[in-house]
């Protein structure tokens, strides 16, 4: 056994799994440490991946070469396009998986990677050389060396986790914390602090009453996470079911607030604003009668259900008394009660856009010790962080995906330019050019360049071109085919809109909320003709030329300004300036400007505390 590689990735979470397949697809020899084998890519919470803004990340990743939305696919046992009454800009595809498979898929896939191997045991710290990381020391006593490494140690860092009064170092239920990491990166420099997250009661499905409960089914059409068309949905689909809670539930969770570590000081850091535990719902939204629940199968053939909507650190007892007020769970046997889980966290503003570390190099952050929460942001910022590992081994230039390109980019200049003072977590609200960052688009953002960096496949890049050729085919038809108003107006007024004066190029009339390429199609031979002669794929093309033309206004109008803001992005700064001899600058603006040292002039100007003013100081400093 050896113990020198490129590249070392502690921890085996979605983060970690991320890293690690890109880093030895990318061709670097690769060490995967984890404590225990069998949960990699494990689902602390919820075994469920994407929903809103989410489920774009997962589109991202899997269109530049990473294995999330495969994986999801093929471990499916619901999936539904959110949002769908929204525009386009806000489809969000989500899926719930079966717990189990969804690791032993992660495994085949870690164990069938060339230049991929695997270590279990505890990283109690790391090997430092002249400023940069060499390598790692283990709870076994055992040192590998590396020329770069990832640490993606999820919420085991000095993990607590609380049930009432009850206390237990953990980084998840029945598994141990780490320590030696925080102390030690303490030492030298770096910020830390503590974050909160929580997961809800496991329930019996046995002692259920389901006739009591609203049940939400699978949808089945050609939508998935993976733009490869060998990647299918293989297991059987299983529905959710929707409940509520009622003042008398309310009642019961209140009696327990005296003993819930949120509110008795036993928690003092931060916990996610928008996953917030039943007990923080009924105190912060006093007024609220009920709070909606999903009930949420953990498997193919489980009785395993998960309680959406019910996270929770109050006593058991206060716990299982408000769920057997609810009628279908009169009866309720649970498997574990919910819990609320500290663990260390470190300050994100301290990494460059490559998330490597500013203070040590060679050594990179990917995951909830950034101060995110949710294995859709784990996962895009381990893909990421192993791309930019693989760069600094063998050369090249830094991997960065910009705003205007990717949710994963808003997600990472967000942590590294304003830092965290909550869990972050990803919506569609976060970024400004959402009608540029849509789910069915990730393959057009982000593909080439993927296969440029080296990660996505030749066959992905094949299956794009001909995606995008066929799209701008159909466009173009459209665009140039006329249609007489006599011709078409029988088929208007029966759609019950206004009838054609004059005949019109078919774009003009795809332009109306109501008709689509594929309803024409029904009555336009020429157009169906072209939509028969797409052998492969057609609903994802017709989909993607119907929002083409629909909304290409918006897409040209957003994509202008994106435009001029990338101007901004353009003027590098980094190291150019000692701010705090500026004296024109604010005295918030020199503080931040001189922790950050932002990359560029469009960074600088999302800073927290950095007014245009002060942006328009640098810009005449820099000649502009």
């Amino acid at each position: 056994m050896d113990i020198n590689y490129d590249i070392i990735v502690v921890g085996a979470g979605h983060a970690g799994c991320e890293a690690a397949t890109a880093a030895a697809n990318l061709g670097s020899k690769t060490l995967l440490i984890t404590m225990d084998m069998n949960k990699i890519a494990q689902m602390s919470c919820n075994p469920a991946v994407g929903g809103i803004a989410k489920g774009q990340i997962v589109r991202e990743i899997d269109a530049l070469g990473g294995y999330m939305g495969i994986v999801s696919d093929q471990t499916a046992i619901q999936f539904r396009m959110l949002n769908r009454s929204k525009g386009p800009a806000m489809w969000s595809p989500r899926v719930q998986s079966d717990r189990m498979k969804f690791i032993s898929t992660w495994r085949e896939i870690i164990e069938n990677t060339p230049n991929l191997y695997m270590w279990q045991d505890t990283v109690i710290e790391f090997i430092f050389r002249n400023g940069a990381v060499a390598g790692v020391k283990t709870r076994m006593g055992v040192e590998f060396f590396a020329k770069s490494v990832v640490l993606t140690s999820g919420t085991f860092l000095s993990g607590l986790i609380h049930i009432g009064k009850v206390q237990i170092g953990g980084g998840r239920i029945s598994e141990p914390a780490s320590y030696g990491i925080t102390e030690q990166l303490q030492s030298i420099g770096f910020k830390t602090d503590r974050m909160k997250t929580g997961t809800p009661v496991r329930i019996d499905g046995r002692s259920v009453d389901f006739s009591l409960l609203e049940e939400q089914k699978s949808e089945n059409d050609f939508h998935k996470f993976s733009y490869l068309p060998s990647v299918e949905r293989r297991l059987k689909q299983r529905s959710c079911w929707i409940t509520y809670t009622s003042e008398s539930v309310h009642e019961a969770l209140r009696e327990g607030l005296k003993d819930s570590p949120l509110y008795n000081g036993q928690i003092k850091s931060i916990g996610p604003r928008y996953c917030p535990s039943i007990e923080t719902k009924i105190v912060t939204f006093a007024q609220k009668t009920s709070h909606q629940l999903f009930l949420e199968p953990e498997g193919e053939t489980t009785n395993e259900y998960y309680l959406n909507g019910f996270s929770s650190s109050l006593p058991l007892q206060i716990q299982l008394k408000a769920l057997q007020r609810i009628p279908a769970f009169k009866n309720v046997h649970i498997f574990r009660p919910g819990y609320a889980i500290e663990y260390d966290f470190f300050d994100p503003t301290q990494l460059y856009p490559t998330l490597e570390t500013k203070l040590i190099k060679n050594l990179f952050f990917a995951g909830q010790i950034n101060g995110t929460t949710g294995y859709e942001e784990a996962a895009g910022q381990g893909l990421i962080a192993g791309i930019n590992a693989h760069i600094n081994c063998h050369g090249g230039n830094p991997f960065v995906l910009h705003r205007d390109e990717s949710y994963i980019g808003v997600l990472i200049d967000d942590l590294i330019t304003k830092g965290v003072d909550e869990p972050y977590r990803m919506f569609t609200s976060r970024a400004e050019y959402r009608i540029l960052l849509r789910q069915d688009n990730a393959d057009e953002r982000l593909t080439q360049k993927g296969f440029d960096v080296g990660l996505a496949t030749t066959e992905r890049m094949q299956l794009f071109t001909k995606k995008k050729s066929e799209i701008e085919k159909l466009v173009d038809f459209v665009s140039h085919f006329s249609i007489k108003a006599d011709r078409i107006n029988p088929f208007l007024e029966s759609l019950g809109t206004t009838p054609l004066k004059r005949g019109t190029k078919l774009i003009d009339l795809l332009l109306r909320p109501h008709i689509k390429i594929e309803t024409l199609a029904n009555e336009i031979a020429p157009l169906r003709e072209v939509l028969d002669s797409i052998k492969d794929r057609k609903e994802e093309i017709i989909e993607a030329a119907n929002i083409t033309i629909k909304y290409g206004g918006y897409i040209e109008r957003e994509r202008i300004m994106a435009d001029k803001i990338k101007r901004l992005e353009d003027i590098r700064i980094k190291d150019k300036f000692n701010y705090n001899e500026i004296q024109s600058l604010s005295t918030e603006a020199r503080q931040k400007l001189t922790r950050i040292n932002p990359e560029t002039i469009a960074q600088a100007s999302r800073i927290p505390g950095v007014s245009p003013n002060d942006i328009s100081i640098l810009l005449v400093l820099m000649g502009r």
